[in-house]
């Protein structure tokens, strides 16, 4: 259905959307899509970095517990 729209079908339609809701609508619209894609790869990033430094610390203590107890 929607592979046949081509270049004039997506100007139309924002044409349309500019016309029923306004550049400044819009305009904030996008800043705010902007801001949640920002916050969301921050987020992604961060959790990333918590399970590298966790596997890290799993990685870096190799000692055998029993040799841990006689030291």
């Amino acid at each position: 259905m929607l592979n046949n729209i081509g270049l004039p079908g997506l100007l139309l339609i924002a044409v349309v959307v500019l016309v029923l809701f306004g550049r400044g609508k819009i305009s904030s619209l996008m800043g705010e899509v902007g801001k949640g894609i920002t916050a969301f790869k921050k987020g992604v990033s961060d959790g990333k970095k918590e399970i590298e430094d966790a596997t890290a610390d799993q990685a870096r203590d190799v000692t055998p517990a029993a040799e841990k107890d006689k030291a």
